[in-house]
């Protein structure tokens, strides 16, 4: 009997359970896509390297999974709460008929169990499907080859969403048990005719403390953008987050006072229609519903800015690998080593042998040709040497721009003297790479810097017009500005400086501080090349033992290498932004659904009072739209406010990684994303508040 009572409540209650349902298919869908990954890797054909790449990301997710979990399961329960409290006059019914709590607390068990089964399956069927659109861009992301691509199911996957989602189910039933042993008959039979007490807040009050909330936020907004440069540090990055926060709380707690007084003052925009009922609809829900308000507007703020920035990430890192990855290879070594050094972490001195000195002094191709390495697996090598001179560091470059340089840049280490770099060396490079050549007079220097935040510094130190004096020869910049270029290969432009001198400059010989060499793989095919790559990075053919055996550091970059590390970490940063993303956003919208579907709940008699006094259904919808879609609309805009600066400091602080010029294209993205589902949740709040308040008493 109990059974056929609750798939009756449940299909007179379908459209109740309409937010329920949906958050529950979104939630096993999603949990289900993201860690479905371990077998959709099994089909791609990916090199060893990338598939541990994809290994961490699947054990990254699955650590944030736990946390997923905890979120989905506090907003099960608290959705699960909106449903009893509908529902509190049907209980109360139930014991006046003389049903006893236990058996109230088994109907809601059994609907529970139907609705979680239902979900459960549904959710998992979406997601079955939409990880085979997952396996797609995670191939496309990590370039695999497609050819063997099969559809997976993820046996593992969907016994560990199930039994996640049953522990939540489990905590939702005891939370209704006690939540039902607890009620009054008397509560639960008078529970529609009890109003919310709410408190007019004094206009005056209100537009004070919103001036206030403003003035916070727009000193938090300055210090994440223009006064970026003092948060160097965690404590410092603390004061800007507390300070959005609470703006954010007195936006919120002053905005209903603050609308109520500016609609009013203009008399014919407040009289029209129902604008009346609607404004002092809002100004109750605003009132009552300031933290949640607060926190769903935060949490769309990390929703938007999370994904905007990782997906820009994404793109610019993908554009300035095909720029920064010219060659198929860099190598370089130290040059001149010291008889000893002390061992930063022992304090132990170390001696380096004579045979390590020796070819110290020498540069990369004789070290790797010396050591048994066949040099004709490499074309088009440059080879150059890169000195250091002790007089000429970033202090004495920047000149009379120091002062102002180290009030910006307070951390620098200005000590550090520059690379230096003969013109006609540099320009061997830039033919390789295929980037710009310069040239330079006899008395000249310039530098090249690509590295965003550091062109300000250099430019300002080359426009002071800073004279440098070696060997009693000076030396003036040729350019008053940066130019760009660079030596080593790199996932972005992370060049701080390198300056360029003409080829008369006198080097001594214990200035040169490391041989560098680039080349390209003596291959024509992928394959070919990823052959004479392991030659260079393996650990197993003849050189490498010898090198190693010696105690000879040889390191560098293989453009195969920075391009699978570049698009392996820009890829699990989006995969777990966009998991996070997502979340967040169902739990946002949700929680503004079931808070508006509970306020329909609660005003049934002043829709009815407006039917008694004229007003027809399209009138009353049109009401119940603008009311939703405002506070639908509210966080949304602050949130969207927020991110605006967020975005920017986010760029400001990955400054080499990414760039706001390819921030338009994520910003589309996340629209699309948003919109998707806070567009699904606001059409089917608007539809079952309208259901609501069409029921009779």
């Amino acid at each position: 009997m109990l059974f056929k009572l609750s798939v009756k409540n449940m299909k007179k209650s379908i459209k109740d359970y309409a937010i329920y349902f949906l958050t529950l298919v979104l939630g096993v869908a999603i949990f289900y896509m993201f860690n479905s990954l371990d077998s959709q890797q099994a089909m791609l054909e990916v090199s060893e390297s990338t598939r541990d790449l994809i290994e961490l990301m699947i054990n990254m997710l699955g650590v944030i999974s736990v946390f997923i979990a905890i979120i989905l399961g506090f907003l099960i329960v608290y959705a699960n709460n909106f449903l009893i409290n509908r529902r509190k006059k049907e209980f109360g019914i139930y014991m006046t008929l003389g049903m006893g709590r236990r058996q109230i607390s088994k109907i809601i068990l059994l609907e529970t169990i139907l609705v979680g089964f239902l979900s459960l399956i549904v959710g998992l069927f979406v997601g079955v499907f939409a990880s085979q659109f997952m396996s797609i861009l995670v191939a496309k992301l990590f370039e695999a080859d497609m050819t063997e691509y099969t559809f997976v199911f993820s046996m593992n996957s969907c016994i560990k969403t199930c039994v996640y989602f049953a522990i939540m189910y489990l905590a939702v039933m005891i939370f209704n048990t006690l939540t039902i042993s607890r009620y009054k008959l008397i509560n639960l039979l008078t529970a529609t005719k009890k109003n919310e007490k709410i408190r007019i807040k004094n206009p005056i009050v209100s537009v004070i403390i919103l001036i206030i909330a403003v003035c916070i936020l727009g000193y938090a907004y300055w210090k994440v953008t223009a006064g970026i440069s003092n948060l160097n540090t965690i404590e410092k990055m603390l004061g800007p987050i507390i300070m959005g926060i609470i703006g954010t709380v007195l936006v919120f707690w002053s905005l209903s006072g603050f609308i109520l007084k500016m609609i009013q003052s203009r008399k014919k925009t407040y009289l029209k229609g129902t604008n009346m009922f609607v404004l002092r609809q809002l100004n109750n829900k605003i009132n009552t519903t300031v933290v949640s308000m607060s926190v769903i507007c935060l949490m769309l703020f990390v929703t938007i800015t999370v994904l905007s920035s990782s997906l820009s990430l994404k793109n610019t890192m993908s554009k300035d690998l095909e720029e920064m990855t010219p060659a198929d290879l860099n190598l370089y070594k130290t040059a001149n080593l010291p008889e000893s050094y002390e061992n930063y972490y022992t304090g132990e001195t170390v001696y380096y042998t004579d045979e390590q000195k020796e070819d110290s002094r020498n540069p990369v191709s004789y070290s790797l040709e010396y050591n048994g390495y066949d040099m004709n697996l490499l074309q088009d090598i440059v080879e150059i040497p890169i000195y250091a001179i002790p007089e000429w560091t970033w202090e004495v470059s920047l000149g009379d721009y120091f002062d102002t340089a180290k009030a910006q840049f307070a951390m620098l280490t200005y000590h550090m003297p520059e690379t230096i770099i003969k013109i006609s060396d540099y320009n061997k490079i830039a033919a390789l790479y295929g980037n710009e050549q310069y040239s330079l007079a006899d008395d000249e220097y310039m530098v090249l810097c690509d590295f965003d935040s550091m062109v300000e510094l250099r430019n300002g130190g080359l426009k002071s017009g800073t004279i440098i004096e070696i060997n009693g020869k000076k030396y003036h910049p040729k350019y008053e500005e940066c130019k760009s270029g660079y030596i080593m290969m790199s996932t972005s432009h992370t060049n701080t400086g390198i300056v360029l001198v003409p080829d008369n400059f006198e080097f001594k010989d214990e200035w040169k501080e490391q041989y560098f060499l680039a080349a390209n793989y003596n291959g024509k095919t992928e394959d070919e090349k990823e052959k004479i790559e392991e030659t260079i990075v393996g650990n197993s053919s003849e050189w490498s033992q010898n090198i190693l055996n010696k105690g000879i550091e040889i390191e560098g970059f293989t453009k195969i290498s920075i391009i699978e590390a570049s698009k392996g970490l820009s890829t699990i940063i989006v995969f777990i932004a966009i998991y996070l993303g997502i979340i967040f956003l169902i739990a946002s919208s949700a929680i503004l659904a079931l808070k508006q579907l509970t306020e329909s709940s609660d005003n049934k008699q002043r829709y009815s009072i407006l039917r008694k006094i004229g007003c027809d259904e399209k009138m009353i919808n049109q009401a119940l739209f603008r009311q939703i879609a405002i506070f639908f609309m509210l966080p949304l805009i602050l949130a969207v406010i927020h991110s605006i600066f967020g975005i920017q400091f986010g760029l400001s602080a990955m400054a080499s990684l990414a760039s706001s010029e390819e921030l338009l294209p994520s910003i589309i993205a996340t629209i699309i994303i948003i919109g998707g589902i806070y567009g699904l949740y606001f059409l089917a709040t608007y539809l079952g508040s309208k259901n609501i308040i069409k029921e009779e008493e």
